[in-house]
């Protein structure tokens, strides 16, 4: 499905996406007059950016626990030393995905690795970002034709309202 990804703010630049990759960057009056009658408009509050890269993936998702909300009360909201815990390969992956979807709510689409275990592994390879071999200083790719679609959308404050990944929304903040 093609996408046309348009920042209010009048910066002049737009994505125009179409699968997994950027078809086309420019000003939002160019892109929709070639794409806007076959394309989905979504209109954000900020600026399109490059996504961000995680050097420091391995760590977070390897050696500490994201606590389920459901364990807010016994464990906290925030990451602790996995060590301090029992953890199952099930417990791995889940935390894996939790820890994920904050880095997602940060913008980032590229991470460090390779990672040891294989319930970690798996979270990573379906979140769909890049992973890049330890300490690699992989930068995600240029908002440029044909490039993968990994971007995120960034308000005037520095925080992230979207996450692109190989052309999904992946996070939004609500």
């Amino acid at each position: 499905m093609l996408t046309i990804h348009r920042p209010l703010a009048d910066d002049g630049r737009s994505v125009a996406v179409d699968g997994g990759r950027i078809l086309a960057v420019g000003p939002y009056a160019e892109l929709h007059a070639a794409h806007g009658d076959r394309a989905r408009v979504r209109e954000w509050d900020g600026t399109l950016e490059p996504g961000r890269y995680e050097p420091d993936a391995v760590r977070l998702l390897e050696t500490l626990y994201w606590p389920d909300p459901r364990e807010a009360d016994d464990l906290g909201t925030e990451p602790l030393p996995a060590a301090s815990l029992p953890m199952t390969d099930t417990r791995w992956g889940a935390s894996a995905r939790r820890g994920l979807q904050r880095m997602l709510g940060r913008g980032v689409t590229a991470v460090a690795g390779p990672f040891a275990r294989p319930a970690v592994r798996t979270a990573v390879q379906r979140s769909g970002v890049l992973v890049a071999p330890a300490p690699s200083a992989l930068a995600p790719s240029a908002l440029a034709p044909d490039a993968r679609a990994d971007f995120t959308v960034v308000a005037v404050d520095g925080s992230c309202l979207a996450t692109v990944v190989g052309g999904r929304l992946v996070y939004r903040r609500a």
